[in-house]
């Protein structure tokens, strides 16, 4: 496995990274716990160290399911999760951009993946609502995440695109 910092976070990170949105049948397709198991232990045999997972992904079984794969050695892997889409249906600010979605998504995250701390908290969808100041705003201390940990964004638009919408 070769190794590479992961942007200007000093993190160093496998330039394979596993990605966890399969793990779980919840959406009625995807790997059962004990196929998630046999990819994360491929992975981490191969030397992998960096994980990418979701709020979201088959409704948290994804996560809860890496909670358990991390329990024996949580600290030897760079954990990123993302938030900004709901899990919870009618209820208007249980996903976003804002910063009461993200603490309530990191929360669920954390008690998922049975840890204090993600290594990385990603955005991960942009809302078109969220005025770009209170986006780069809302991670801001205090933290549930513990100490501070890379800002990252993933699915949004340039700073050319409008952020106002469609």
């Amino acid at each position: 496995m070769r190794y590479t910092l992961l942007g200007n976070s000093g993190l160093r990170v496998s330039e394979l990274a596993l990605g966890t949105m399969t793990f779980g049948t919840d959406w009625g397709w995807g790997a059962s716990e004990s196929e998630s198991t046999k990819q994360f232990e491929v992975f981490a045999e191969a030397g992998g160290t960096l994980i990418d997972t979701a709020d979201n992904y088959t409704n948290g079984s994804a996560e809860a399911i890496l909670g358990e794969l991390l329990a024996a050695d949580r600290d030897h892997f760079v954990v990123g999760t993302k938030y900004s889409l709901s899990l919870r249906d009618g209820d208007l600010n249980a996903g976003g951009n804002h910063r009461k979605s993200l603490v309530q998504a990191l929360e669920g995250s954390l008690r998922r993946l049975r840890t204090d701390h993600v290594d990385v908290l990603w955005l991960h969808a942009w809302d078109y609502l969220t005025p770009p100041d209170e986006v780069i705003r809302a991670p801001s201390p205090p933290r549930a995440a513990g100490p501070r940990s890379p800002d990252c964004r993933s699915n949004t638009p340039s700073s050319s695109e409008k952020s106002s919408g469609s």
